[in-house]
């Protein structure tokens, strides 16, 4: 469990590139869609590498997997990452990195309320929890809901929304989906794979609106492709997989994603030059700070209680 932990921690410090290279490419009048979806097509390439470096067999091994359920395949695919992924990029035109960083928490809560979709209970104790990290975003933003910035974060809230259930429901359905002996890279890459046409579909649509991006814009989305969409989601997947047989486990891992607030706030004041936030932002991100050790301890105590069960048993 610790280790689940950890890897969620690091994943959520690698996607804090994701809010912030998206805004420095909103700043610099780059077109949000080609920001979307430059990112996966760039990642398709490097995964393939890292794949067929490590064993060509395993490709071989994620394409007849494919084949023989090919539309689950692009269907949860396509709202794990593409459902996921272009409207939080679209919400990243509204509004400060961090501030579209803290509003995206609210897939922790929603994380939580899918549980039922797998067979198993609302795991309570960690709702509370998630509740008090939401609690500490809401504080986070309530400086800043006041004129534009609040018209912003309206206009932002219904695609972040559709993006937080989106993330948590492909990943675990690709989950059930994908054989046993597949690894998280190779799960990587066969979404990644299968959510192709949808991002084709997406650069044509933009190629369309705002002809071909900038050098500066593909340059940036391949720091996010690297970062967030390799690095970053590798991470989160491989620490979602150690925890997968638990609703509880899995939950509190998912909750990690709150330290992209603290990174990405971190990196807006000294890459972006976001003002520093006042002592009530500082609360909100004290709420957040606690909810996610809360939860990493709830799950804990969870683990712990489970093998002691199986001793007796």
């Amino acid at each position: 469990m610790k280790k689940a932990m950890i890897y969620g921690i690091l994943a959520s410090f690698f996607f804090a590139f994701t809010f912030l290279l998206n805004r420095s490419m909103n700043l610099a009048g780059g077109f949000w869609l080609w920001s979307a979806c430059l990112r996966y097509l760039f990642m398709l390439p490097m995964l393939f590498l890292l794949l067929f470096f490590r064993s060509g067999s395993q490709i071989r091994s994620v394409c007849v997997a494919i084949r023989e359920k090919t539309v689950p395949w692009i269907v949860w695919s396509t709202v794990g990452f593409g459902l996921f992924y272009l409207p939080l990029t679209l919400a990243s035109v509204y509004g400060e990195s961090w501030l579209t960083a803290a509003s995206w928490q609210i897939t922790i809560v929603a994380g939580v309320l899918l549980t039922p979709l797998f067979g198993k209970k609302v795991p309570l104790k960690n709702l509370a929890m998630s509740a008090l990290i939401l609690v500490g975003v809401a504080i986070l933003q309530l400086p800043h809901m006041s004129g534009q910035t609040f018209q912003n974060n309206c206009a932002a809230f219904l695609p972040i929304l559709i993006a937080a259930f989106c993330y948590p429901l492909g990943n675990r359905k690709m989950m059930q989906l994908c054989p046993s002996e597949f690894d998280t890279l190779q799960r990587v890459f066969g979404m990644t794979l299968c959510s192709t046409p949808f991002w084709i579909l997406s650069a044509v649509t933009a190629f369309g609106v705002s002809g071909l991006p900038g050098t500066g814009q593909m340059i940036q989305s391949l720091g996010v492709a690297l970062f967030s969409g390799v690095i970053a989601t590798i991470l989160f997947f491989h620490a979602t997989d150690l925890v997968k047989e638990n609703q509880k486990m899995l939950a509190a891992v998912e909750a990690t994603q709150c330290g992209e607030v603290l990174f990405t706030l971190l990196g807006g004041i000294l890459v972006l030059g976001d003002p520093v936030p006042g002592a009530l932002s500082f609360l909100g991100i004290l709420l957040i700070v606690v909810g996610m050790v809360a939860n990493s301890l709830l799950a804990g105590k969870s683990q712990k209680e489970s093998c002691e069960k199986e001793a007796q048993d």
